[in-house]
């Protein structure tokens, strides 16, 4: 009834999105938070991307500061280039790592070459995003349409499950489950899961947007109780740190072995933005465009490679976390990337915030790497796929089982799996798929013929 009444009442469109939000509960992408809410909401958005964004400069032997520091300036300028239309937080990419560490472990070579990779790796997909511009989006729609998309939107999340079960300590490095697990682990990680859940339902008003941190903090508390906080990192840690900034060196060699990693960081943004279109309502790839999101990650990830951290990506964890609250707003980001830079000088405060144990975010990465899965699912049940027809069908089947099997194809020094091949094999798929229907070559043509030749034959008797 109540939006009946919207629909008919003389409403601009302003007013009633304003209206709607309002009796969802939802803050908007550009809606202004009070402080009082703000900071709760941008903690919980770096909680949710700490422990990963830190993960990356550590396997790379780099000050996690300067990862910190650089993460919230690319956040800042995503918001800027995308007009504050776009809710998405950059942090450290694991696409990099394998042929990083290819760069790295060659003696004639090391971590400021990979820098150089890095920075012509950003550059890429800037000019990609350039070409975006003049083309436009309307080719994804050709070589990934929903029946491709949603199955691949739906792996960012499904792919990160075993990740997950790891960082809290269930599984083993080799994915099988940890043999002596500590029953504590085991009481800390299904507490916090469980308070992250009912409290996204049962929680009323402001508590309900900060249910993930209310679980991290319960969580946390617990954890200490039982004894799996371990506080030496702070003791040893510096009041006030400065990153440690380095420059780019240049080889030939180095850039090669890089460059194949541009491909999984192109798909994996276009998904990260059309789960994030369906979270919020809004197609993202239209309005600010693909253009300027993609400009902006390319342009962050080269300016971090010249000032000596990891390349940069929009992260699924922040994802995960406006799906739950329902809190799109680009000034809670903005906040959440002020923290960030404010902690990559604080050693101290970066050191505690490290040391929440594996359990608790293990426990809350379980329904933000969820969440992502299941909005992959809501986007093909949004749009209306019709798995009668075959293509549809082998579609969605042929992008969940490559991308759920494990089997993997090397690019020189880079692996393509998971989401990635699975994007790589939706694009080549959907496009044969599109020359086919446009050719009229399937055998829908010869269906929808015979119906035709039906109609006349009908048509015809009915005139005699």
């Amino acid at each position: 009834m109540f939006i009946y009444n919207l629909r008919n009442k003389n409403f601009n469109p302003n007013e009633r999105e304003t209206i709607m939000a309002k009796q969802r509960q939802i803050i908007q992408i550009q809606e202004k938070v009070p402080l009082s809410k703000g900071i709760p909401l941008s903690i919980q958005h770096t909680f949710a991307m700490f422990s990963a964004s830190v993960l990356v400069p550590y396997i790379f032997g780099i000050s996690p500061s300067i990862a910190l520091l650089m993460n919230g300036i690319g956040t800042l300028i995503f918001i800027f280039v995308t007009q504050g239309k776009a809710p998405a937080y950059l942090g450290s990419s694991f696409a990099f790592i394998s042929p990083a560490l290819i760069v790295m472990n060659n003696p004639e070579l090391g971590y400021r070459y990979a820098l150089g990779g890095f920075v012509v790796t950003g550059l890429m997909m800037c000019a990609v995003a350039i070409l975006i511009k003049f083309v436009g989006t309307r080719w994804i729609d050709a070589i990934l349409p929903p029946a491709a998309m949603g199955p691949i939107v739906a792996l960012i999340g499904l792919e990160l499950a075993g990740s997950a079960a790891q960082t809290a300590g269930i599984l083993g490095d080799d994915g099988s489950m940890v043999a002596d697990l500590d029953p504590k682990v085991l009481i800390v990680f299904l507490v916090t899961l469980l308070l992250a859940i009912f409290g996204g339902v049962l929680y009323r008003g402001f508590a309900s947007a900060i249910a993930i941190l209310i679980a991290i903090c319960a969580g946390y508390v617990l954890a200490l109780i039982f004894g799996l906080v371990d506080f030496s990192a702070v003791g040893t840690a510096g009041l006030f740190e400065l990153p440690a900034f380095q420059t780019p060196q240049w080889s030939g060699q180095a850039i090669a072995i890089i460059i194949p990693a541009t491909l999984v960081v192109v798909s994996e943004h276009i998904g990260h933005q059309v789960v994030t279109s369906e979270v919020v309502g809004k197609d993202l790839l239209k309005d600010p465009g693909l253009h300027r999101s993609m400009f902006a990650d390319g342009f962050s990830t080269a300016l971090s490679g010249f000032c000596g951290s990891c390349p940069t990506t929009t992260y699924g964890e922040n994802i995960g976390v406006m799906a739950i609250t329902k809190v799109y707003s680009v000034y809670v980001i903005g906040g959440a990337a002020c923290f960030s830079i404010l902690l990559s000088f604080i050693g101290k405060a970066s050191a505690l915030i490290q040391t929440i144990p594996g359990p608790v975010m293990g426990g809350v990465s379980f329904l933000l790497y969820g969440m992502i899965g299941a909005s992959g699912i809501r986007l093909m049940v949004d749009s209306k796929i019709d798995y009668s027809k075959a293509r549809n069908l082998a579609l969605t089947s042929v992008v969940f089982v490559v991308g759920l099997s494990g089997i993997a194809i090397n690019l020189g020094q880079v692996q393509l799996k998971g989401m990635s091949l699975a994007a790589v094999v939706g694009m080549v798929l959907g496009l044969v798929m599109y020359l086919l229907d446009k050719f009229k070559l399937t055998n829908e043509y010869e269906e929808e013929d015979a119906d035709e030749d039906q109609e006349k034959l009908k048509t015809f008797a009915s005139t005699r």
